[in-house]
């Protein structure tokens, strides 16, 4: 995924009660209880089954750097669904989300006014409805520039055209995101 995506993930991961399994026994133990066999943990991290059954029995206890990545993200992923949902449905009905940025805006606006993006280091709470939205779409598979536009969208009501009250006619876009992090 790309930056908000994976911000996104990471606000969402402050919410949890207990750590992640850290060693390589332990997420490999909590996959195959997760998708119920070893064979399906071996299919989801790309490896054979009896790779899976030595570092469940602890025979092999250091993954190479691509399976170490893989694995705890296959155990990131799936780690408390439920605190996971609790927190997303939080933002998304009450509390919202906040962003803080670092990045270029670009801008369509009326005739005579400047059209030039420029670097802008932005902290902006977004109302609920963004965070239903960015949440939704990150679920259904959205890339990274469809999450952006969601997020630019949020700034452009929220920040640039201040809930409707000025700039009528602006448009923003996200471009050359430096930095992106999500607070829920």
């Amino acid at each position: 995924m790309g930056k908000l995506g994976d911000s996104l993930d990471q606000a969402v991961a402050k919410a949890f009660t207990r750590p992640a399994p850290k060693s390589a026994q332990a997420q490999m133990k909590y996959l195959v209880k997760q998708l119920k066999s070893t064979k399906a943990a071996a299919d989801a991290l790309g490896v054979s089954q009896r790779t899976v059954e030595r570092y469940v029995t602890g025979k092999l206890k250091r993954p190479r750097k691509d399976l170490a990545t893989r694995l705890a993200g296959e155990v990131r992923k799936r780690w408390q669904p439920q605190i996971r949902a609790k927190a997303k449905k939080a933002a998304a009905t009450t509390g919202g989300l906040v962003i803080e940025t670092r990045a270029r805006f670009g801008y369509t606006a009326a005739a005579g006014t400047t059209d030039d993006g420029r670097l802008r280091h932005l902290n902006q709470a977004l109302p609920p409805e963004y965070a239903a939205r960015l949440f939704e779409a990150q679920e259904q598979g959205a890339t990274e520039e469809q999450l952006l536009a969601i997020a630019a969208e949020g700034f452009q009501e929220i920040y640039f055209k201040d809930r409707g009250r000025r700039a009528s006619g602006l448009l923003v876009e996200f471009t050359d995101v430096d930095h992106i992090d999500v607070q829920l």
